[in-house]
């Protein structure tokens, strides 16, 4: 009769459907507060229902985490289970850059055939003649409608908060790996120093991008608003920083496990996972950084 050592089946678990439940809230309260403040009702119930979704998610998270880390330090898991570990995990990672691909596939069909179009441009430039004398130029600075949607004053500089912050993840994907290699060697003083700057690294970035949000919005009137080009922005951008936030929770949560004895060299998955998500975070900037700041 097979024992957990040759295959290792989980017990039931709540967590799946408190985890969809948790997103569908998230996502309604956040769907709600927009619409709301796009019809001009400054009294909403959005952000309180986003909040509960939040907190669902939080408590999910803390939940399952609570159970792998209980089975792990267990004994229960195989090599079967580790191998289906990182399948797992690899499939996630390659959800996350096809969500990734289809919002940088809007931004190269705006940029290179439906803007070019409303110019006039190419065999669909008859289009035009929706909006006579549009002068297509990315960034846009001019909407074909600017009295709906204002057009921003200008775009973020790329080579002040944006250089900065892309040398911030640069450095910080250097550090987790530091990080990982001392864990390797089972050298737990560097792995603290390494991993905690990390996530330090990670908070800066969040820091730099909130201030810079507040700069395109209060000085620039570069909003959600402001076109398709405002619209393609906080898109990559904010999904991009909520990545990153979620990247360096589960790095804290890494720390945590850490300071507590967890890991060793031979077996430290969990730490493995963190690190991919956190280096692929880092490459999704890089491209952001190109293609939305610099070209």
């Amino acid at each position: 009769m097979a024992s957990h050592e040759h295959y290792y089946v989980p017990s039931q678990s709540k967590w799946p459907i408190i985890a969809t439940l948790g997103l569908l809230v998230t996502v309604y309260g956040v769907g709600t507060w927009f619409n709301d403040l796009k019809a001009g009702r400054p009294e909403s119930n959005g952000p309180i229902i986003f909040f509960v979704g939040g907190l669902l998610l939080a408590y999910m998270l803390f939940g399952w985490f609570g159970n792998v880390i209980r089975e792990s330090r267990g004994g229960l898991y195989s090599a079967q289970m580790d191998r289906s570990f990182r399948w797992g995990m690899s499939w996630f990672i390659f959800s996350e850059v096809m969500f990734f691909a289809a919002f940088f596939g809007a931004l190269f069909y705006i940029r290179h055939f439906a803007g070019p179009w409303l110019g006039g441009e190419g065999d669909k430039g008859v289009t035009n003649m929706l909006w006579p004398g549009f002068q297509y130029a990315w960034p846009l600075l001019e909407n074909p409608d600017s009295k709906l949607f204002p057009p921003p004053k200008a775009v973020i500089d790329p080579w002040h908060l944006p250089l900065i912050n892309t040398i911030l993840l640069v450095t910080s994907s250097f550090t987790v790996t530091f990080a990982h290699h001392a864990l390797r060697k089972n050298k737990r003083g560097p792995l603290k120093i390494w991993l905690a700057l990390t996530i330090l690294l990670g908070a800066v970035f969040i820091f730099f991008q909130a201030e810079e949000y507040v700069h395109a919005y209060q000085e620039l009137g570069l909003t959600l608003g402001s076109g398709i080009y405002g619209a393609t922005f906080f898109m990559l951008t904010g999904f991009h920083g909520a990545h990153v936030t979620l990247g360096a929770i589960i790095l804290t949560v890494m720390l945590v496990r850490i300071l507590r004895g967890h890991f060793n060299a031979d077996h430290h998955f969990g730490f493995e996972a963190a690190s991919w998500y956190w280096h692929f975070v880092d490459v999704v900037w890089i491209g952001l950084f190109i293609f939305v700041y610099v070209l």
